[in-house]
């Protein structure tokens, strides 16, 4: 199965310099320290797309602790206080996308969500106070009422209907012409994964569904979600689709999806693009039944 978009990462995050002051000192001293290169939250690659990077003496700015590349220390600046964190993906990050080394891709996730949870939580949601970094960056704390913050992620269920050899996939309106994917939702308080995805995929298509199993996870860093790969055995083929959630939703075989992975022009519609867990799923369904 080929592995998600966003994962594999391979630096050291270092959880103990986030608790020493010294060791995070000594790693903001370290001449070899580099500096991620952001314009916004979009990055920079170079022809191989590798990562750019800078000293930490060439920018100023607040420093957040990523980890250890080997023995460089890494980091990012946190966005100047009052910035808003741009909303959604530039077409600049959309063009580099396929382009990433999958564990500079894994590292850009960390950097992006964590850059941007900054930007979006400047002041305390208990008492409404500016707080202030600590932990390496890898928190907020309220000088008022001391109460910690910490960097959040949202979980949320992407999922497959299987019905008698064939597998369900919607289409949103906003998507490339002929694009289908998986359905996909945030999980709710008091849920678990399993009624999630059959909420979600009844909540969308109509469908009823039964036993679900878990497939594989991704970082999904727009801005911070824990993406929850799953299928669904379907107990039914009816579709009835939520028109403010959907503009279509149809049944594909397998050979189909096997057309369309494989971008052949016959192909009945246009797979999601490969960093996508929603290509892993598709494909991890495709191979299950070759």
């Amino acid at each position: 199965m080929r592995a998600p978009g966003f994962t594999g990462g391979t630096i050291d995050r270092a959880d103990r310099v986030r608790h020493e002051p010294a060791l995070l000192q000594a790693a903001l001293d370290d001449p070899r320290a580099r500096l991620l290169i952001l314009h916004g939250l979009d990055p920079e690659l170079d022809g191989e797309g590798r990562l750019g990077w800078t000293g930490l003496d060439t920018i100023e700015g607040e420093r957040l602790f990523l980890g250890f590349d080997g023995e460089v220390p890494l980091f990012a600046n946190a966005l100047p206080r009052g910035m808003t964190a741009p909303g959604g993906r530039s077409p600049a990050l959309f063009a580099m996308l396929d382009r990433f080394q999958p564990a500079d891709a894994a590292l850009y996730a960390a950097a992006r969500s964590l850059v941007d949870w900054h930007a979006r939580h400047g002041y305390c949601a208990v008492c409404g106070t500016p707080t202030e970094m600590f932990r390496a960056g890898w928190g907020r704390t309220c000088p008022n009422c001391h109460a910690e913050h910490f960097p959040r992620v949202d979980p949320v269920v992407i999922m497959l209907a299987e019905f008698r050899g064939q597998v369900l996939l919607g289409r949103q309106p906003a998507w490339p012409p002929g694009r289908y994917s998986a359905l996909a939702g945030f999980l709710e308080v008091g849920e678990s994964i399993e009624d999630a995805v059959r909420r979600e995929i009844a909540e969308e298509s109509g469908v009823p569904t039964g036993a679900v199993r878990y497939v594989a996870s991704q970082p999904w860093p727009f801005p911070s979600s824990l993406m929850l790969a799953c299928v669904a055995d379907a107990l039914d083929d009816a579709i009835t689709i939520d028109v403010h959630e959907l503009e279509d939703a149809r049944w594909f075989t397998r050979d189909e999806v096997g057309l369309a992975l494989a971008c052949d022009p016959a192909a009945p519609f246009v797979a999601p693009p490969t960093y996508a867990i929603a290509h892993t799923l598709l494909t991890a369904w495709y191979e299950q039944g070759t």
